[in-house]
C-alpha cells in the first residue's frame, strides 16, 4: 500500500513559526515529534523531502536534515526505500484498546464520564405503553424481523428523505445498535487483509472487528478544528482501500461538522478509487447551536455509502436500536454478514422507538437546551480551574476533546480515577497510535456535577504536575469492563 503523503506546505503550516530559543533544528524536530505523537501526523505518513521542507520553512537544508536525524534516532521517523522518510512511533509506544471501558460497579461517589450518552427522554413510559399496546399485531409470528419492523424502517427512511437523501424502506435494515451495524458493514465489505481509511481520533468500537479481519489502517488525522481535506483525499487516492470509515456529523470525539463542500471533495476521491464509505451518523441529531441548515447526509454526495445510525444518542441507549441505510446492490452482502452477529432487533424496543420518532426524530428542544447548559458549564469550569487545557467548543455532539499541556493522558486519567472521576484518555481513540495529550470529557451530566468533575480533574492535574503520580507511569490498570459509547 503506498504511504499517505504530507505536503511540504501542510507540514510547514503544522510546524508553525520557528521558536526563538535553542537550535532551529531542535525546534523543528520537537514540533514534528509532538505532531506524530499526537496523531496529527498519522503513523505511516510520508513526510516531505528535506529539500521541499527546507523551501517551505525558509530554513537551511542543514537545519531540516538535522531535525530529521533527531527524529530517526528517537524512533519517530523511519527511512523506507521508495517511500522516503515515514512517520513512526518508538517501539512500545503504540497502544490501542478495544474501546472505552465502563465498570458495572462504579465506585460510590464517582463521577462517570466514560459514556457520552444521555438519560432516557421524557415520554419513555408512554412510549413503552404504546409499544405494548401495539405488540399483539406481531405476536402471531416468530418475532424475528431480520430487516426490522416495517413501520420503523419506513419512519427511518422518511427521515433520511427529509434530510435530503431520498430513501425507501427497502434500503433500511434495523440492527441491535450502531456498533453491531458498523461490524456488519465491515464484514460485508472487507476481506482479510484489506486496507481501510480511518480518521484519527475516531470512535474506537470498530477496532475489534478490524483486528479480526486483519485489516490494514491508513489513518487520516482530524484536527481539533476540522478535517485536512487535501491530506484526506491524497490518502484515499494512495491507500487502495476497500472502505473508508468516516464520522462527518459532530465527529466523536472532536465534535467537528464536515461541510457540504468538504463532503463533495472527499466523495469525489472515494468515487475515483471505488472506495465504499461507511459513515457513522449516531450523533447527527445532536446539533446544539449550529447556525443554518445541516449538511446533506454523506450518502447524498457518494452513492456507495453505508450509513449507520442509532437511537442511543438521539433518544436512549437502553433501547439498543440502530440501523443501516445502504443502496440496494449492497444488501445481499449485508444480509450474509449479518446473520452470524444479529438476527433481528427486539420488536418491543423497535415499537418504542417508532413511537418516539413519530413525536421527534431527533432530540427535543428541551433536551437540546439542557445539553447546551451542561456544555457551557463544563467550558466555564475548565477555563476557570484548568486554564492550561485547550479545546474547541463544538457546535454539536456530546463531548469536549481536550488537549493537555504534556503527553500525560494516561497518568491524568489514572490520577483522576483516584479522585473519583472516570473518563477516557486519548490513545483509546487513536487509529494509529499517539494522542497522548488528549482526553475526552462528555457533557451529558448536569452543570453542578460537571463543575465538581472539573474540580476533581484539577486535583488530578496537580498531582501529575508535582510528580506524586509517579507510581502510575508506564502502567495501565486492568480494563474496567465492557465497551461503552
Amino acid at each position: 500500500m503506498p504511504a499517505p503523503v504530507l505536503s511540504a506546505v501542510r507540514a510547514a503550516d503544522l510546524i508553525g513559526p520557528a521558536r526563538r530559543e535553542g537550535p532551529a533544528y531542535q525546534g523543528v524536530a520537537d514540533a514534528l515529534r509532538l505532531l506524530i505523537a499526537d496523531g496529527r501526523i498519522a503513523v505511516g505518513t510520508r513526510l516531505p523531502s528535506e529539500r521541499d521542507l527546507t523551501a517551505a520553512l525558509g530554513l537551511s537544508r542543514t537545519t531540516v536534515s538535522s531535525a530529521y536525524a533527531v527524529l530517526r534516532d528517537r524512533g519517530y521517523l523511519t527511512s523506507r526505500r521508495g517511500s522516503g522518510s515515514v512517520a513512526s512511533l518508538p517501539a512500545g509506544v503504540v497502544r490501542r484498546d478495544t474501546g472505552l471501558h465502563l465498570s458495572p460497579h462504579v465506585p460510590e461517589g464517582a463521577i462517570d464520564l466514560t459514556c457520552a450518552a444521555q438519560r432516557a427522554p421524557a415520554g419513555m413510559t408512554q412510549a413503552a405503553e404504546a409499544a405494548i399496546a401495539a405488540s399483539p399485531d406481531y405476536l402471531s409470528g416468530s418475532g424475528y424481523h431480520v430487516d426490522g419492523v416495517p413501520e420503523l424502517r419506513r419512519a427511518i427512511a422518511d427521515h433520511y428523505t427529509e434530510r435530503g437523501l431520498p430513501t425507501s424502506a427497502d434500503e433500511v435494515l434495523v440492527t441491535t445498535g450502531a456498533v453491531v451495524g458498523t461490524a456488519i458493514a465491515a464484514r460485508a465489505l472487507l476481506s482479510a487483509g484489506d486496507t481501510v481509511v480511518m480518521e484519527t481520533p475516531t470512535y474506537p468500537n470498530i477496532f475489534p472487528t478490524l483486528r479480526q479481519l486483519r485489516a490494514r489502517i491508513a489513518a487520516v488525522p482530524v484536527e481539533p478544528t476540522g478535517w485536512d481535506v487535501p491530506t484526506m483525499t491524497s490518502t484515499i487516492r494512495a491507500a487502495g482501500a476497500r472502505a473508508a470509515f468516516l464520522l462527518p456529523d459532530f465527529h466523536n470525539p472532536t465534535g467537528n461538522l464536515m461541510s457540504d463542500e468538504q463532503r463533495a471533495e472527499v466523495a469525489q476521491a472515494l468515487r475515483h478509487t471505488r472506495t465504499t464509505a461507511i459513515v457513522d451518523e449516531t450523533v447527527v441529531e445532536i446539533a446544539l447551536d449550529h447556525d443554518g441548515p445541516m449538511p446533506l447526509p454523506f450518502g447524498a454526495h457518494h452513492h456507495d455509502t453505508v450509513s449507520v445510525g442509532s437511537a442511543s444518542k438521539s433518544h436512549w441507549g437502553g433501547l439498543r436500536i440502530g440501523w443501516i441505510r445502504a443502496p440496494q446492490h449492497l444488501h445481499e452482502r449485508l444480509h450474509a454478514a449479518r446473520v452470524p452477529l444479529d438476527i433481528g432487533a427486539p420488536v418491543i424496543d423497535q415499537l418504542v422507538l417508532l413511537h418516539l420518532m413519530r413525536a421527534a426524530p431527533g432530540i427535543t428542544q428541551e433536551r437540546r437546551a439542557l445539553l447546551v447548559e451542561s456544555r457551557d458549564a463544563l467550558v466555564t469550569a475548565l477555563r476557570t480551574r484548568c486554564p492550561g487545557l485547550r479545546f474547541v467548543v463544538p457546535r454539536g455532539g456530546l463531548s469536549l476533546w481536550v488537549e493537555l499541556p504534556k503527553p500525560v493522558a494516561l497518568e491524568v486519567t489514572l490520577a483522576a480515577e483516584d479522585e473519583g472521576l472516570l473518563f477516557a484518555d486519548g490513545p483509546r481513540f487513536a487509529a494509529a497510535g499517539g494522542l497522548d495529550r488528549w482526553i475526552r470529557l462528555p457533557y451529558v451530566l448536569g452543570p453542578d456535577e460537571l463543575t465538581e468533575a472539573v474540580e476533581r480533574l484539577a486535583r488530578a492535574l496537580a498531582t501529575v504536575a508535582d510528580g506524586s503520580s509517579a507510581r502510575h507511569r508506564g502502567t495501565r490498570r486492568p480494563p474496567r469492563g465492557p465497551l461503552v459509547a
